[in-house]
Parts: C-alpha cells; structure tokens; sequence
C-alpha cells in the first residue's frame, strides 16, 4: 500500500497537468449527478404535491376535444401529429406536443393530457388530469359559437361532471383534496380578437377595443370565478401572444413585405397589462385562504422567436404546413405540401406553434409554474 502510494506521488509530481484534467472530469461528474439529482428530487416533490394537471381553453391548449363534437375546426387528421408518438394526429393543432404536456411531464403528473371528451379514459387517467379545452373557443361567449366549439361555460360545466365522476370512483373527500392540489392552467383569449372581434362586426358596432377589452376581463372574473367555487386554488393563465405575427394576420392584413403588424401586438399587450392587473389583484384577495393565481407570459418568448429571431428558427413568419399563409385546419391536409424540419418554423400552420416553439414557451414559463405550487 505504502509502495502504490509512493508511485502515485512520483506520478503526480511529474504529470501535473494530467492530474489537473483528470481532478476538473472528475469535478465535473460529480456536479452533473447532483445537478441531476436534484431535479429528480424536485419533480419527485412535485409529483407528491400535486394531484392533477386540468386545462381550459383553446387550440393552444385542445388535445383533441374537438374529435368529438360537430365542427370544422378540427386536426385529427395528417399532417398534424406528424412528430407526435407513433405519428398520430391527435386533435392537437401542431406538429407533435402542446405546452400543457410539457408541464405535466415537467411536475410528474403524466406524459401527455387527454381530451376530457375521449370516452375510453379510465378512472386512474381522469385522476390525474385531463384538458376539458376546445379549438376555436374564447372568453368571449359568442366566439365559441363562430365556430361551433365548446364554450368556456361549458368547459366549466364538463368540470363539474368530471367531479361528480370522481366522486362516483373515489368518494368526496379524496375529490376535494385532489381539486385542491391539483394545478389549472388556462390559455384563450387569441380568437376572441383574431376570429371575432377583428373578423365578424358584430363586437365592433358596441364596443370599441377599450371596451372590448374591459369586457373580456369581465368573462375572465366570472370563468376564475367559477373555478375558485369549484375549488381550485392552483390556476396559471396565459396572456396573448403578439397576434400582429400570427402568419395568418400577416397574410391578410400586410400591405407589402411579410413581417409582424404591430397593431394587432400593441393590442396583446395593452390586454396583457390588464390581465396581469386582474390576476394580481385576485391574488392579492385570495391570498390569506389559500390561493396562489399567476400570469403567465407567452407573448415574450414568442416575440423572441419571431422577430428577435432567437433559438435558431430559420422561417418566423408563415407556417409548415402548405403555403404557411392561410392554411389551418381542414386547409392544412394530408395533401399539403409539409416542410421536411418542422423545428425550424416557429408555426406549424398559420395560427398554430410547432412543438419546438411550445417547448421554449414551457422552458420560459417554468418559473412561474414552480411559483404556483411552492408551498
């Protein structure tokens, strides 16, 4: 033993530097397992804090309600759901998986959220969350109706039976507790402009975007409202996009050249301040009996990537799939023309983000997730 330790000295004092690189590898190993330890530890302590992930909204947050109700606004077919697993297209309007999934693989609750609607989930699926959300829905309950989708009300309504079922399966006290700790995110607002407010002039002969605007905020009250007598008390919600760099506002409002109209985006983020106004003050109320309310911003992350040109996208202002000007939909088809690389579009058709998009908005948005459910 003396005689190994007395070579290993020698060596080291003629190979110091192969010592430093060998002692900096070994450093190096020893920071990445607790790095990754702590984050199994943390989702690990999610996972035993919260109950369930349930969702409300729209096509940014739909796996595939819209399956199962007469309208056209669906996307159960290809090429939506090309990177999904198996390829399947789900109902999801994008290429592979919506932010929300990301989030429930993220807190250790499930892989990817069901359809509420989907009639084959068992008890042990519908335990641990579900999206009652519907493409083409908004807070606005005349634009559920443009496309004949499922309103927020209603989504709210189906929330109520999804209790009751629960109960049915494992009986009111393990409900409650598992409402109380599940967490609720909620994502729409985008249609509620893009196909009513700047499309049909019905909204526009009563309200100008102010009172348009104040009103929407009004339906936001009465939907968190509705949660909160439910018993939620873990609700994220999203803000706006910059809708001036939705392909399809560009394709139908740009004079000359494709870029991003900002008088679509400045009204995002005038309502966006407004929302985070109302959130915080819900918050503020709510606190001191349980409540833990935030917004959450996804108009920055995707004006990174659309005219900050950040993470690489080689294409930010039309869609994958076909012409990427106007196609959404049944537009976007198993005939159409799909771009090879899907992660270097920022939409996957005209409307809707492409999985890599939705991955970076997540990535973004887990600050805000990790502060809803801090104990």
């Amino acid at each position: 033993m003396i005689s190994t330790n007395k070579h290993l000295l020698t060596y080291l004092h003629h190979y110091p530097l192969v010592f430093l690189i060998l002692f900096l590898h070994v450093l190096n190993f020893i920071c990445h397992a607790e790095d990754h330890s702590t984050n199994l530890s943390k989702n690990k302590a999610w996972n035993h804090s919260v109950s369930a992930i349930l969702i409300f909204g729209d096509s940014t947050a739909d796996p595939g309600n819209n399956n199962y109700i007469q309208t056209p606004f669906k996307s159960n077919f290809p090429p939506y759901g090309r990177d999904f697993m198996d390829q399947i297209p789900t109902g999801r309007f994008t290429n592979g998986r919506l932010a929300n999934d990301f989030v429930a693989k993220y807190i250790g609750v499930k892989e990817n959220v069901p359809p509420y609607l989907d009639p084959t989930l068992g008890i042990e699926e519908l335990m641990t969350g579900v999206s009652f959300a519907s493409a083409g829905s908004g807070f606005d309950p005349l634009t559920p109706r443009i496309s004949n989708v499922i309103s927020l009300s209603k989504q709210l309504d189906y929330f109520k039976v999804y209790q009751s079922r629960l109960e049915a399966a494992i009986g009111k006290k393990r409900t409650k507790h598992l409402i109380k700790n599940a967490l609720f995110f909620v994502s729409a607002g985008t249609n509620d402009f893009v196909v009513n407010y700047f499309t049909v002039p019905i909204r526009r002969k009563s309200y100008n975007l102010p009172t348009y605007m104040a009103f929407l905020l009004q339906q936001v009250q009465l939907f968190m409202q509705g949660l909160w007598d439910e018993g939620a008390r873990r609700i994220g919600m999203a803000g706006l996009p910059p809708m001036g760099c939705l392909p399809i506002v560009i394709t139908i409002n740009a004079i000359s050249r494709r870029g991003c109209i900002d008088f679509f985006s400045a009204v995002a983020r005038e309502y966006n301040i407004m929302l985070l106004n109302e959130l915080s003050a819900m918050q503020f109320r709510l606190a001191n009996i349980g409540a833990r309310i935030a917004y959450m911003d996804i108009y920055g992350p995707l004006a990174d990537m659309t005219q900050g040109h950040k993470f690489g996208f080689a294409e930010v202002s039309s869609g994958c799939c076909g012409t990427g000007l106007l196609e959404t939909a049944f537009l976007c088809n198993p005939t159409s023309f799909v771009c090879p690389d899907a992660s270097k579009y920022v939409f996957f058709d005209s409307i809707h983000p492409t999985e890599k998009t939705y991955s970076i908005i997540f990535q973004s948005l887990q600050p805000t997730v990790d502060y809803i459910l801090r104990d």
